[in-house]
Parts: C-alpha cells; sequence; structure tokens
C-alpha cells in the first residue's frame, strides 16, 4: 500500500480483517477482554488470527508511520495493524511498478515488493498523469476516492468506491 495516511490505514485495517469485523466476541478476542472477568482486571492475552492478506504499508516520509494519526486513536490503529503483522515503512521513494512487483527504495536501500495488488492511498490532489500513462499502456486501472475527487476528501465515499470496485474484480 502507497500511502500511510488515515486512510491508507484504514484500508490497511479493512484488507487485513476476514469475515464480519463486528462480532462482539471477535473483538473481545483481539484486544485481550474477558467479558467474564476470571482472568485478573478482566484482561487476557489478546488473540489475533491470521490476517486475511499480506500488507506492506508504506509512506514517503522520514517520520515513524502512523505519527500523524490522532493522539488518541493513533495508538490504537498501529497497534491492531501490529497484531496483524503489517510491514510498515518509512523513507520510501517510489521507483516504478512492473510484473515482478514494486520497486521501491527504503533508507537508501533498492528493494522489489512482490505484489498481487498495489493500493495507492496518496495525495490530496487528482494527479492523473500515472493514471493515463497505465490506460495508454493497456494496463486495467481505476480511480476512486482522493484520485477521482479530490475536492472535500470523503472517507465514506472512498471506501464505498474501494468496496464496490472490489466486488466487482
Amino acid at each position: 500500500m502507497i500511502g500511510a495516511g488515515g486512510i491508507g490505514f484504514d484500508v490497511a485495517e479493512y484488507l487485513t480483517h476476514e469475515g464480519a469485523s463486528v462480532e462482539p466476541a471477535k473483538f473481545y478476542a483481539e484486544w485481550g477482554i474477558d467479558t467474564s472477568y476470571e482472568a485478573r482486571g478482566g484482561v487476557r492475552m489478546p488473540h489475533v488470527g491470521s490476517p486475511a492478506r499480506r500488507v506492506h504499508l508504506l509512506q514517503r516520509k522520514a517520520s515513524k508511520v502512523g505519527e500523524q494519526l490522532g493522539k488518541t486513536t493513533g495508538w490504537i490503529h498501529r497497534t491492531s495493524l501490529k497484531a496483524r503483522r503489517v510491514a510498515m515503512s518509512s523513507n520510501v521513494t517510489y521507483e516504478r511498478i512492473d510484473d515482478a512487483g514494486l520497486h521501491v527504495c527504503i533508507d537508501g536501500e533498492r528493494q522489489t515488493l512482490a505484489a498481487e495488488h498495489i493500493v495507492i492511498c496518496a495525495g490530496q490532489e487528482p494527479l492523473r498523469e500515472l493514471y493515463d500513462g497505465l490506460r495508454a499502456a493497456g494496463c486495467a486501472v481505476h480511480l476512486i476516492g482522493g484520485a477521482d475527487v479530490a475536492a472535500e476528501l470523503d472517507a465514506k465515499r472512498a471506501i464505498l468506491q474501494g468496496t464496490t470496485l472490489a466486488a466487482t474484480l
């Protein structure tokens, strides 16, 4: 995933879940909540099942991934993704995408991240050069969220567009 802002974190959370995420028992297990109060303080060791997908969350900034998230909730998002084994890298330069995957430079070290899908959650202006170039090259690409309409960014609209698109792929 290119982009580790609020929407990037939300999408990573969504992609690593499997099944219904609103089941209370699942939530309690993931956060170590003992509703029977058998465990001391009503707290158990958290249990997070295997993630539905392997996700690598990338950001250009050199700061800690997720540092810009809300002070009262950011730790929750970072903790949740760490429990799902989401790799997080900062100080990333994006070089190209090809059949081998996403070619990046992380902290000065070039590497290729093998990827079946690349999700871009970056930018707040609809720069369409990449989109136009990929379409001209015959690639199947889609515009959603802020890449579609950057004015008045709307996370609900972006998530709906992403979910609707994913259901059609």
